[in-house]
């Protein structure tokens, strides 16, 4: 399964879960998008399920000397997760990413910022969060958002992908209630590699679909 580009994956994964809706599975939704590439799918998503749209801020923590490495992730107010393993690989610990986080940490909260244009976060306490990306890989950065989302006690809490890593996907289930994925590749190397178009968006596209999920 390949999906030509974002808003097509974002719309069959909003088919089956407005399967899961009808069914009774999704009471009362809001749908919270790991931007930047998870907005354009979780717009569709939102829509469809007559949900509110928002997005929840995660930041990738790089090595020091290899930034693109990802060692963990972080979101919101949490603290850092890190992969132990890859940390013992590196020879680093948590001390020597002090200066990465620290950097990490403006630019999500820039980010939030800019997203928000001065609303609160969403009110997400006894209901069903559906979190939604464009794929997964390794789950690190879903790791951080359903952790963070979990301290703030959803009802439910939902991960939705069109497209992850059988690894991935298998980690995550015990991180939310449900996860919706519609293509398990066995031969996944990258999220990329499963869209047709799979350009960066920026900061303004995220900001006009969050507008228009608000319209």
């Amino acid at each position: 399964m390949r999906f030509r580009d974002r808003r097509e994956a974002g719309r069959e994964l909003a088919a089956l879960l407005r399967e899961r809706q009808d069914a009774g599975a999704l009471p009362d939704p809001v749908v919270l998008a790991l931007p930047r590439g998870g907005v354009a799918v979780a717009a569709e998503v939102a829509g469809t399920l007559g949900a509110p749209l928002d997005v929840l801020v995660v930041r990738k923590v790089g090595a020091p000397f290899h930034e693109e490495f990802g060692v963990g992730a972080m979101a919101g107010d949490g603290v850092p997760l890190y992969d132990a393993e890859a940390l013992r690989g590196l020879g680093l610990d948590e001390a020597d990413l002090a200066p990465v986080v620290d950097r990490e940490r403006a630019e999500l909260r820039r980010r939030e910022r800019l997203y928000r244009e001065g609303r609160p976060a969403p009110e997400v306490r006894g209901r069903t969060v559906v979190v939604v990306d464009d794929g997964l890989a390794t789950g690190s950065t879903a790791r951080a958002a359903l952790r963070s989302l979990r301290a703030v006690g959803p009802g439910r809490l939902v991960l939705a992908v069109p497209v992850g890593s059988p690894q991935g996907v298998a980690a995550m289930r015990a991180e939310a209630d449900e996860v919706v994925c519609l293509h398990e590749p066995t031969a996944f190397m990258s999220v990329g590699q499963w869209y047709d178009e799979f350009g960066q968006l920026t900061d303004e596209d995220v900001l006009g679909a969050l507008r228009a999920g608000r319209a």
